[in-house]
């Protein structure tokens, strides 16, 4: 294994590919981490997601610290000096290590020469660094989202917006998901207690218990033999409300990477499912968890808005959609989505959510029940969609989560509960 790298550099350029060349952090990572050691990996982490959570405001350090910034072909560097700041700020890596770290990275990033600009930079933010911190609580990168952003959340949630971009900004809890084929929830917690991991089991979902320190999945109680996956606890929620059977025909849909579709066989292992995803790159990840829960589901390449193309002449008793959307619901956990997505996204994306509705509803069976689900925080994505949709279907019912007016249960993101996640329950009328 190579030896011989400079973390912070590799930090830098993982940062350029997501707001220079549009790339997502979990696209971005898996490459760089395979010639580091482990400990390495988690640490190349850290600097990637911890700089992209508190992007405005290291911006705005350097806006202070440098007549002008870096662009073009020094650009790197300029993200070189946001994972030093942020190293500084965030982390207890010793001072000196992070300069000297950070002022190598230059010569890694083939810019030796200016090594001496990366040095001082930093010691002048470290000498400026309780009053520039003081002075940043004034400024609109407090909130450290997106303008555009930030005023849809406000719009939206006039009471309640502080509270969802303060648990966006914070590092997310971590969920499991105990597998009920092999052990009840309260016998895995038994487990857990046993190893010395404390968990608390989440009030509505019945699989779900939070682990009150994250831990390594390899200290698990049984996680490489499928006893228990990570998955959010908003995520089982929709799976809980599809309330698969044994002997039902289900369609998941928008399924990668699969987290869903072995929940609805852990729920009924005697249920057939139709596992189907546009990217065919994030089908395999799909294969991956299937296999190693030891479940079994039919899994295909499709569009959501041609099921002649995948499905044939077959119709099902349940839907699961997990409609694509902003995934403004898990920005703590996704902090690029904040610099990914742009404002008019969402407008497309609401389109696009109504023709995989209106294409996919025409094969639901008669009596059968359709969940509408997203990581999303948006009314536009998730209960003005669904409004839309029962008023152009008087055969479809909503049952169990919200009225008409405000049709569907929306969660927002709370340190010590679940993501941002929406659900509607639709049953097709048999007329």
């Amino acid at each position: 294994m190579k030896t011989t790298y400079n973390l912070r550099s590799i930090a830098a350029k993982a940062i350029s590919q997501v707001l220079d060349q549009g790339q997502s952090l979990s696209a971005v990572l898996p490459g760089m981490q395979k010639n580091i050691s482990d400990k390495d990996r988690a640490l190349l982490q850290e600097l990637c997601f911890g700089t992209l959570r508190v992007l405005p405001q290291l911006e705005w350090y350097l806006q202070q610290l440098m007549a002008k910034p870096l662009t073009g072909k020094q650009r790197t560097l300029h993200y070189l000096l946001m994972v030093g700041i942020y190293q500084l700020l965030h982390t207890r890596i010793p001072p000196h290590a992070v300069l000297a770290e950070t002022v190598e990275g230059a010569v890694e990033l083939k810019k030796p020469q200016l090594k001496g600009l990366i040095n001082g930079v930093l010691r002048q933010f470290q000498r400026q660094q309780e009053d520039l911190t003081q002075r940043t609580e004034n400024t609109d990168s407090r909130h450290l989202h997106p303008s555009w952003l930030l005023k849809r959340i406000q719009k939206a949630y006039p009471q309640q917006w502080q509270h969802i971009v303060e648990a966006n900004n914070q590092r997310p809890p971590m969920w499991l998901r105990v597998n009920r084929l092999h052990h009840s929830r309260s016998e895995y917690l038994a487990l857990l207690q046993e190893a010395g991991i404390e968990a608390i089991a989440h009030p509505d979902y019945a699989d779900a218990l939070r682990l009150i320190t994250p831990s390594p999945v390899h200290v698990l109680p049984g996680f490489a033999d499928g006893w228990v996956t990570v998955q959010d606890a908003s995520a089982q929620g929709s799976v809980d409300l599809l309330a698969p059977q044994d002997g039902d025909m289900i369609l998941d849909l928008c399924c990668a990477p699969g987290g869903k579709t072995t929940h609805i066989l852990e729920a009924a292992p005697k249920a057939h499912v139709l596992a189907v995803d546009i990217d065919k790159q994030r089908l395999t990840r799909v294969h991956e968890n299937l296999e190693r829960l030891r479940l079994h589901a039919e899994v295909k390449q499709g569009d959501g808005r041609e099921p002649q193309s995948w499905a044939g002449d077959r119709y099902f008793d349940r839907i699961l959609l997990d409609a694509p959307c902003s995934a403004t619901g898990v920005i703590r956990r996704h902090p690029d989505i904040k610099w990914l997505r742009r404002d008019s996204d969402i407008a497309d994306l609401a389109d696009l959510q109504c023709e995989i509705l209106e294409a996919i509803w025409p094969r639901l069976k008669p009596n059968g029940v359709m969940v509408y689900a997203t990581c999303s925080i948006l009314p536009e994505e998730n209960s003005e969609q669904i409004a839309k949709f029962l008023k152009a279907h008087p055969e479809a019912t909503l049952v169990e989560t919200g009225e008409p007016a405000a049709p569907g249960k929306q969660n927002l993101p709370h340190a010590e509960d679940g993501d941002g996640f929406y659900y509607a329950k639709l049953i097709k009328s048999a007329r």
